[in-house]
């Protein structure tokens, strides 16, 4: 299996003995429900379709909030039937995972925020407090130039993580402990992979 979807709790830390302080982050993992598994011969790809946190709706399927596909190779096809649940037991001896989330979003910033520029000066001739100064150039080119940084919107952005490390598994509580912080704002999606 590739992965598992799960929703972020927060942050915590751990103290060791030496008094070394480690943060972590708890992320809850609730059964992921397989409900689509995609063959080379009818889809093109192996893979398995997850589906996490069930909407409440009375409907004659269940239907969930977040669906998420992992590819897989066509032999671990074979492990799985729709209707399965995947727990944190596929976690249990892994050491290293990537993360993938949302970024907290920040509306729209200026550059001081969004790039870390400096200010101007604060005296009262001062025409530029926090303005991004001048973006153009003379005649040639004549325009501003493609991905000149200036104010836009900030934040809201898809962002993944390699390598982090697995502190803690507790499958009966469902809950994964990750050396660090995570992409994303609290009980926001988290995807999982292996």
């Amino acid at each position: 299996m590739a992965g598992i979807l799960g929703k972020k709790i927060g942050m915590t830390r751990l103290i060791q003995d030496d008094g070394r302080v480690i943060p972590i982050t708890v992320v809850q993992c609730t059964p992921n429900t397989v409900d689509q598994i995609k063959t080379v011969e009818k889809d093109g790809y192996p893979a398995i379709v997850l589906g996490f946190d069930a909407l409440k709706k009375p409907t004659k399927t269940v239907r969930y909030r977040h669906l998420r596909e992992f590819k897989t190779d066509a032999k671990d096809l074979e492990k799985y039937k729709k209707g399965d649940a995947v727990t944190l037991e596929i976690l249990k001896d892994v050491k290293e995972v990537t993360i993938t989330g949302t970024s907290k979003g920040k509306g729209f910033q200026g550059v001081i925020k969004r790039y870390g520029f400096t200010r101007g000066p604060m005296s009262h001739g001062s025409h530029q407090h926090r303005e991004p100064g001048s973006i153009g150039t003379r005649a040639k080119p004549g325009r501003v130039i493609k991905g000149k940084r200036m104010p836009g919107h900030m934040g809201l952005d898809t962002v993944t993580i390699k390598k982090v490390k697995v502190i803690h598994v507790d499958p009966e509580k469902n809950l994964l402990a990750l050396k660090g912080a995570v992409p994303g704002s609290k009980n926001g999606l988290v995807i999982i992979g292996v």
